[in-house]
């Protein structure tokens, strides 16, 4: 994205110029989340991996998007995005 930028080639006196515009590549899922099962009082660990280290990754349970907390942890590891989620209740499901 950083080559983005107008470029010009001269012969003598004489100019051609041009526009170059890199376009960003979309951010993916290298590795999704998976079903995860756990009994209830545990923590359970929750991962998926993104093609950009770089991207800002949002959790969010019924709509409601989840903050740090002592119930919750996120956090973000190069490619990898984690939840863990402590001590385990069926209301988690």
């Amino acid at each position: 994205k950083s080559d983005s930028d107008t470029y010009t080639c001269d012969i003598g006196d004489a100019q051609s110029r041009a526009k170059l515009i890199v376009q960003e590549k979309p951010c993916i899922f290298t590795e999704e989340l998976v079903d995860t099962e756990v009994t209830e009082g545990g923590d359970v660990i929750l991962h998926c991996e993104t093609s950009k280290s770089d991207s800002p990754v949002k959790w969010c349970k019924d709509g409601k998007s989840l903050r740090n907390s002592s119930k919750y942890n996120i956090s973000r590891s190069g490619f990898e995005a984690k939840l863990v989620i402590h001590r385990a209740e069926e209301r988690d499901s």
